[in-house]
């Protein structure tokens, strides 16, 4: 297949739950379409297009306003002397306390060496020694220095400025500022796209479709579901969502992993926060209380570089042991020269906001950073939907469990990315297979709330109710009271939002728009993280719960998977044990009849 060749467009229907939106008033016709600017997205889309597939990239802001920009830290591989897949292996298996699929592990680490020595070739320049060897170090949870590194603390920014250089180098399609509605399938039930509204005047503007049989959701995170956060304002689950309503199973999405340093700005600080890159910690610097004491020596046998789950939680006892909000991470030591050459971004953050590293400890708190499960995905990147990938943070490929390992994300993006698009093109260029209908998770299954109308248009005046509401009830300490309590305040939003209007107050109704539906979205993801966050009873790797603190393994060694079922009741249900169920793969060898 070339990159001129034609496909006639498959026919297209909405698929599962919609928002409130406009019908399409144009469209685009493609082989695929990747939702998504990221290193996950970009190099989707590079990899499908040298395949010579017909490729459009749909991005919710610019091509280099995704999270893969904000990355500090660096891109975790085996490519330091003496380290080996094996070792990195081992790890990630031990930050995902338990939950990890090892089969997704060991492809990400035996592959991973190589695909970053690909981005690289792509044009990525990572800080190098005098020698031009990789400079390497350590995070969290890691036993060797396997991180590499660009710009000092610059790692993201430069590997989205090689991605976005290489896009554009290659005339790809892109369709920018565009946020992404929902699916559209075949009447085989297979996907045929998507619709998408595009903001501002441009090529394209309002609500429109790219038409694809294949689609890659790349949308990043959803961080801005709480209050502090280190995502930016575009990460509001908007892939997530499109997906549940899809159809498709999502997994794991009680692991919300709260970055242990973040500037602490101030009792009360919303939106996105400075991250404290846990590369700071890695050179040597100390957490310490008020009184100067390290208090991680006696947590862990890594200390301030145990896995970020054991860091966090350190942090939160020994703020309500002294009644603080807040704890400081001392690199004084550094000296002026090491915090301007290896860490200039976040030392001109911190200076931005009146703090000194260079003579003063630096104030940090927990704030959300990183979803470790997403829409559930088999080891092509494939979803429970025909025809649907994900990648990057929005997918659960089974890689992080209950904890990521630092810096495996941006691994982990690369190395997916390359095996979708390997899986794009064999169907592409394939004779038309058979496929089998998505089955769903195996174990009980139990619906947790009528959704007749689960998904209604909710008021852009409800984002900062539905973050503090996630930020009371469902951040780094949970129980079945706050749990409880942020399941009945979400509740009372969605009725809000069902409500009719009060002929005496109507009261301004919520109109279909970008805010409305990013909000839609928050709630959506909200509403399913906090009925996972409260169904599973225990406490494991970053999920937390202060009435039951012990890891359980008899009832809890296995992932909670959640989907819309008939009626569009939510429901969740247990895996049988802590491998993912298999999401039935495509067999390309089954010709199907043609699409009329």
């Amino acid at each position: 297949m070339t990159a001129e060749s034609a496909r006639e467009p498959r026919p297209a229907r909405p698929a599962g739950i919609q928002l409130t939106a406009p019908v399409p008033g144009w469209a685009l016709d493609a082989d695929v379409v990747v939702v998504g600017s990221g290193v996950a997205g970009l190099t989707t889309a590079l990899r499908c297009t040298s395949a010579g597939l017909r490729t459009v990239v749909v991005t919710k802001a610019r091509l280099d306003d995704g999270s893969t920009r904000w990355a500090q830290g660096g891109i975790a591989a085996a490519l330091g002397e003496g380290d080996t897949p094996e070792q990195h292996l081992s790890d990630t298996l031990v930050a995902g306390a338990g939950l990890c699929d090892e089969e997704a592990v060991r492809t990400l680490v035996t592959e991973g060496p190589d695909a970053v020595r690909r981005l690289i070739g792509t044009g990525a320049r990572f800080d190098t020694s005098a020698a031009g060897d990789l400079q390497l170090t350590r995070e969290g949870g890691h036993h060797r220095r396997r991180i590499a590194h660009a710009g000092g603390d610059a790692t993201g920014a430069e590997i989205s400025r090689a991605l976005v250089d290489a896009v554009r180098e290659a005339s790809l399609r892109t369709v920018e500022n565009a946020l992404v509605l929902d699916l559209l399938t075949d009447e085989h039930g297979n996907t045929s796209g998507v619709t998408l509204h595009v903001m501002g005047e441009g090529q394209h503007d309002g609500v429109g479709a790219v038409r694809a049989p294949a689609v890659v959701l790349a949308t990043g995170g959803m961080g801005q579901v709480f209050s502090a956060t280190t995502n930016p304002a575009v990460s509001t689950g908007d892939g997530v969502a499109l997906a549940l309503r899809a159809g498709a199973e999502v997994s794991d999405l009680e692991f919300v992993q709260f970055h242990p340093t973040v500037l602490f700005l101030g009792a009360g600080s919303e939106g996105q926060q400075p991250l404290v890159s846990e590369a700071v910690r890695g050179e040597g610097a100390h957490l310490v209380d008020a009184d100067g004491v390290r208090f991680m020596l006696d947590q862990h046998e890594l200390a301030e570089l145990a896995p970020r789950d054991i860091v966090a939680k350190a942090i939160m006892r020994r703020m309500r042991e002294q009644g603080a909000d807040h704890m400081y991470l001392d690199a004084r030591h550094f000296g002026a020269e090491m915090w301007a050459t290896r860490f200039p971004t976040i030392l001109a953050a911190c200076r931005s906001h009146g703090i000194d590293p260079v003579t003063e400890p630096v104030p940090v708190a927990p704030a959300a950073h990183y979803a470790s499960g997403g829409v559930r995905t088999d080891l092509r990147g494939r979803t429970t939907v025909p025809g649907l990938y994900a990648c990057g943070e929005v997918a659960c490929t089974g890689v992080h469990g209950a904890n990521r390992l630092a810096s495996n994300s941006l691994l982990e993006g690369l190395v997916f990315a390359e095996r979708i698009a390997a899986d794009i093109a064999a169907v592409a260029a394939a004779p038309r297979p058979a496929t089998p209908a998505a089955q769903p998770a195996t174990g009980t299954s139990t619906a947790i709330a009528d959704s007749t109308a689960l998904l209604p248009l909710i008021a852009p005046e409800a984002r900062l109710t539905i973050q503090r509401i996630m930020s009371e009830g469902a951040s780094v300490l949970r129980s079945a009271t706050s749990l409880g309590v942020a399941a009945e305040a979400l509740e009372a939003v969605y009725q809000d939002a069902l409500r009719p209007a009060d002929p005496a107050d109507p009261g301004k109704p919520a109109q279909p728009g970008v805010e409305s539906w990013e909000t839609s979205n928050l709630l959506c993801v909200a509403r399913v993280l906090v009925a996972a966050a409260l169904e599973r009873e225990e406490t494991r790797g970053c999920h937390w719960r202060e009435d039951f603190p012990e890891r359980d393994e008899t009832d809890w060694h296995r992932h909670l998977v959640v989907r819309l079922g008939t009626g569009r009741a939510l429901e969740l249900s247990r895996t049988d044990t802590p491998a993912f169920p298999a999401v039935h793969p495509v067999d390309l060898s089954v010709p199907r009849e043609p699409s009329p």
